[in-house]
């Protein structure tokens, strides 16, 4: 006789395919993630038509009457009111929409009924689920620090959407194997032009503040984003930022030509201690929130809209280097005498640092409006926060930087990268002769961080 396997049962097959087929863990994620929302909603619809009609997947209205114990009247009273008329008929393909993109799912059939049946997950017609989706991320975060998947899902929705511990344990135990290894890796063949850096905050301890996550990733000299460095740390102060720095350059990593970030005070320090000849960039969206945090609401729009129209450069004619850097500032300076004595504390942040917000301001112009800001990092953090966000904070620091690098590796296989033209290649080798393999004394060349044209002395 011919055995009809159940979609979830289906679902769990391809699972362990997955895991059989001996691929780099980077390349499973992405497919095991999909495959677990989608045998969570498969299980949860097969649960509410359970449910609905009385009864389990291929068991008879009449069996599971007679199966009640008839000196028991009540239970069996009881059982015969929520046992239903009707039968499944097969599935129907439907497409849930997530926010990872359309799912395919198969939504039972039912016939012979006196009601209709509707999903209270779903609505009517299965269209659109978020719940389904937080249980998703709730379990597989719960499930790199411990084998609590199951214990989450069941309690959700039942044991039907509980996956295997097998399949639990391979998740866990390949994601730590290969952070550890990526932690170590040699970083000699990789060469950047620009690096970015930036940290998130999580909490990783009961009764604890949350804590950071230094992170790093670049763009090499071939135009590609590599991602480079993360650990977890007590704080963001300068000796935290400066050991996580020079690990990197412990592994063999040469120092960028550009480091772009926020304006932390350890870190800035950091920066300067470690990569002393790489210039640096302050992200000018932070640098922008820091200014308009100080502005009434009356002005804000007025003040935003000056403040990028200080660093729009395409009417200046100007190519990249000393002369823009001194338009751009000169910019600057109008913009304080604008608004300084109406917002001397707004002014005051936006000449803060000012050197630094215009040191992008050097490199080729194609790559401008992609290096003045670290949104490129934060953008992918937020992904790894919108994760977490739905279980409050992560039962230790092993299980929250897993789940980072889990998230940030297979992010990074979709990151764009910069375009490198002959020119542009020209462009930032000359500076990298500049900045690490200065020019005989007499010739001026770029101090790192002043930014402005030196002579050294005879």
């Amino acid at each position: 006789m011919h055995h009809r396997v159940s979609p979830t049962e289906t679902i769990r097959g391809e699972i362990d395919a997955v895991f059989a087929q001996g691929r780099p863990l980077a390349d499973c994620l992405e497919d095991v993630a999909r495959l677990g929302a989608r045998l969570i909603i498969q299980s949860a619809l097969e649960a509410e038509v359970d449910e609905f009609l009385g009864r389990a997947r291929y068991r008879r209205a009449d069996a599971t009457l007679a199966e009640q114990d008839d000196e028991d009247q009540a239970v069996a009273e009881e059982a015969a009111q929520a046992v239903r008329p009707g039968h499944r008929n097969g599935h129907r393909e439907v497409t849930v929409k997530t926010t990872s993109g359309p799912m395919k799912i198969k939504k039972p059939k039912l016939r012979g009924t006196t009601e209709k049946f509707a999903s209270r997950l779903f609505g009517a017609t299965v269209t659109r689920t978020h719940a389904l989706e937080s249980l998703v991320i709730a379990s597989f975060v719960r499930g790199l620090s411990t084998r609590d998947v199951t214990n989450t899902l069941a309690e959700a929705l039942g044991s039907d959407a509980a996956l295997s511990k097998s399949t639990v344990s391979s998740i866990c135990q390949n994601i730590r194997g290969e952070y550890d290894s990526w932690r170590q890796r040699d970083l000699s063949g990789i060469t950047l032009d620009y690096l970015f850096i930036d940290a998130s905050h999580f909490r990783m301890h009961p009764n604890a503040p949350a804590e950071p996550v230094l992170a790093a990733w670049g763009i090499d000299t071939d135009g590609k984003p590599v991602f480079i460095g993360l650990e977890a740390a007590g704080s963001e102060s300068h000796d935290a930022w400066a050991d996580f720095l020079q690990g990197l350059l412990d592994r063999g990593l040469t120092p960028p030509l550009l480091v772009i970030s926020d304006g932390g005070a350890g870190l800035i320090s950091a920066c300067e201690a470690v990569l002393g000849r790489s210039l640096r960039q302050r992200c000018l969206i932070h640098k922008c929130r820091n200014v308009t945090s100080k502005v009434s609401r009356h002005d804000l729009a007025e003040v935003k809209k000056q403040f990028w129209e200080i660093f729009d450069t395409a009417d200046l004619g100007l190519p990249p280097g000393q002369r823009l850097v001194e338009a751009v500032q000169s910019r600057i300076d109008t913009f304080a005498a604008k608004w300084e004595k109406s917002y001397p504390s707004a002014v005051k942040s936006l000449l803060t640092d000012r050197s630094s917000l215009t040191s992008y301001l050097r490199f080729p112009v194609l790559h401008h409006k992609r290096i003045r800001h670290s949104n490129f990092i934060e953008r992918t953090f937020g992904e790894t926060r919108r994760r977490v966000k739905v279980i409050g904070r992560f039962p230790g620091e092993t299980s929250c930087v897993s789940l980072a690098f889990a998230v940030l590796d297979r992010a990074a296989t979709g990151w764009r990268g910069f375009t490198m033209t002959p020119p542009a290649l020209r462009h930032l080798e000359g500076m990298r002769r500049d900045l690490f393999h200065p020019a005989p004394a007499d010739v001026i060349h770029l101090a790192p961080h002043d930014h402005k044209p030196v002579t050294e002395a005879a």
